[in-house]
């Protein structure tokens, strides 16, 4: 039996372009929902998680994520490319 290649469910779509190998800020795209999936730094200041759950609260089974300002613009860019066709 040979071997399956795997779908790729999460295909990439945009990276911080100044990441090194041990910090990729990064954006996935769900092709089945279209919902993003972003990997970032995990904010733990009090004050900043604080303004973040006076506008949403941030329920046990979520995290809040940082990304670069410089990173802005592509993923801006990134989205207008992929529209709507990530959503089967």
């Amino acid at each position: 039996m040979g071997a399956q290649k795997a779908v790729m469910r999460l295909p990439f779509l945009v990276i911080d372009p100044e990441a090194g190998a041990d910090h990729c800020p990064a954006v996935f795209v769900d092709e089945g929902t279209g919902d993003l999936v972003f990997q970032g730094w995990t904010v733990t200041d009090a004050r900043d998680l604080a303004q973040v759950e006076a506008r949403s609260h941030i329920a046990d089974d979520e995290s809040v994520v940082r990304l670069p300002a410089r990173m802005r613009t592509l993923v801006l860019e990134a989205l207008r490319d992929v529209g709507d066709s990530a959503v089967q």
